[in-house]
């Protein structure tokens, strides 16, 4: 059996690694295929490459540096989820400010892990964002904790409300929220009927709701909607 088949047959994990540190790309490589049974599909080391190979080649998980050289993560990041809301992005980062958290989770981030974390943390964090969950390490979670109960980051900068959706999720939901219907929503942001369908999957999953109404309650409740 090879290191790209479990022992059920089923197709592993495919993972995309984007780091502008060759070294650090082939740590994880061997953790993911040797330890996770993943399969790495391709590796990047900037921003723009990882924007090129993540359409390409339609991976399960992004594994996203943040601070590379042209294009950064950020902006890698952002323009992917725009692109394909559904892709799963995980940040793993030497940055744990919190301007950073919310910046990779305004951009559409699924997971936000610190390259001092452990390897099974990692792995657990690669499988969590694979199946759709929103996972960050445990310092990071305790800083969104604290905003979310009443906190700022530590910045002191305004944050809008739900800050782990991306801007064009945020948009949505304040359609959703004014009652608007999918076709609505479509046709006022010039977006497909599935585009929209797509984005709010995203966004239920990242406000762990089960559908349109309980959407709207929450995002009525921090001030979204007429």
């Amino acid at each position: 059996m090879t290191s790209t088949e479990d022992s059920m047959g089923e197709a592993p994990l495919r993972v995309l690694l984007v780091d502008d540190h060759p070294l650090l790309r082939h740590g994880l490589r061997a953790l993911l295929e040797d330890v996770g049974e993943a399969e790495v599909v391709g590796e990047a080391s900037d921003g723009a490459e990882a924007i090129e190979l993540a359409l390409a080649l339609d991976p399960d998980v992004v594994v996203m540096d943040l601070a590379m050289p042209g294009v950064s993560g950020l902006d890698a990041t952002r323009q992917l989820i725009d692109e394909r809301p559904e892709l799963g992005v995980l940040v793993l980062t030497m940055s744990d400010d919190d301007a950073s958290v919310f910046a990779a989770l305004r951009a559409g981030a699924r997971g936000y892990v610190l390259k001092g974390s452990g390897g099974g943390e990692f792995l657990s964090a690669v499988r969590a964002v694979a199946r759709g969950e929103a996972v960050y390490g445990a310092a990071v979670a305790g800083r969104i904790r604290r905003f979310l109960t009443g906190g700022q980051p530590q910045s002191g900068s305004s944050t809008p409300p739900f800050p782990e959706l991306t801007p064009r999720e945020r948009e949505i939901l304040d359609l959703l929220a004014d009652g608007r219907t999918n076709a609505e929503i479509a046709g006022s942001l010039f977006l497909s009927l599935k585009t929209v369908k797509n984005h709010l999957t995203s966004i239920f999953a990242k406000l762990q709701v089960a559908d349109r109404a309980q959407a709207a309650v929450r995002a009525r409740q921090a001030g979204l909607g007429e």
